[in-house]
């Protein structure tokens, strides 16, 4: 990041955080070579990130009114979906609120009667739960050390599905290095009914968990996928292609 500019730079108990600008895009980091969240500051509501446009895939299977976002980061998610979907109701939720003050001043997060973001630990808050449940709850939950091995245990995916509607989906980023555990596809499976999963590529394993089985067919899949794409602003066939059952 040695040809950005430093726009902000600080550090809580969890460590530092930092926004880098070029002009064009804006970037924000919890480590040195980190690039936790990125905007293209002419369009900061099209995802630049594969993994958050790969974790997008589950707007195909339901048409949802209410997401839930465990892990704010500089808020592009939450921004994309604000955007794509009218009427969605979002609740983001982030332990470290130097971090949603940084989202706010440099990231342009949505704010308004349909956002709510709540400063929280993600295990203790998805364990009390949301006020109704989502049809959606994504998780990205990442720190300085890395992805939060937290989101691999029994406790916290049955208390997401618990916060999920009887059709809704959880969307689970991970890190490679969970890849195909054997582990953590079981404990899915015992959970939720219908489990896929996609290698992005670029270092990040998404996972999607769904309480009903998806029957949506090549051509339905298709149509929806064009019709997604358009309100996204990005391709989402490119990750549907590697989508494959676990």
């Amino acid at each position: 990041m040695n040809n950005l500019n430093l726009l902000h730079d600080s550090a809580d108990e969890y460590g530092p955080i930092r926004v880098f600008d070029d002009g064009k895009f804006r970037i924000l980091s919890f480590a040195d070579g980190d690039e936790q969240s990125r905007i293209q500051l002419s369009a900061p509501h099209i995802l630049q990130h594969e993994y958050t446009q790969a974790m997008t895939i589950p707007l195909l299977f339901c048409q949802p009114k209410r997401i839930g976002i465990l892990g704010l980061g500089g808020g592009t998610i939450v921004n994309a979906l604000y955007h794509a979907i009218p009427g969605i109701q979002i609740t983001a939720v982030e332990l470290r609120q130097e971090v949603i003050d940084a989202a706010e001043m440099y990231f342009r997060l949505p704010k308004g009667k349909r956002i709510c973001i709540e400063n929280a630990e993600a295990q203790v808050f998805i364990k009390k739960g949301f006020d109704k449940k989502v049809d959606i709850l994504m998780t990205d939950l990442f720190n300085t050390n890395g992805m939060e091995r937290g989101i691999l245990e029994t406790d916290f995916l049955e208390n997401c599905a618990k916060n999920i509607k009887e059709n809704g989906w959880l969307v689970l980023n991970c890190w490679r290095d969970t890849k195909d555990d054997p582990d953590l596809i079981a404990k899915l499976k015992r959970i939720f009914v219908d489990v896929r999963a996609l290698d992005t590529g670029s270092g990040n394993w998404v996972v999607l968990a769904g309480k009903q089985k998806d029957d949506m067919n090549a051509k339905e899949q298709k149509a929806a996928g064009q019709k997604l794409s358009l309100q996204l602003g990005f391709p989402i066939s490119r990750w549907l292609s590697r989508l494959y059952s676990v």
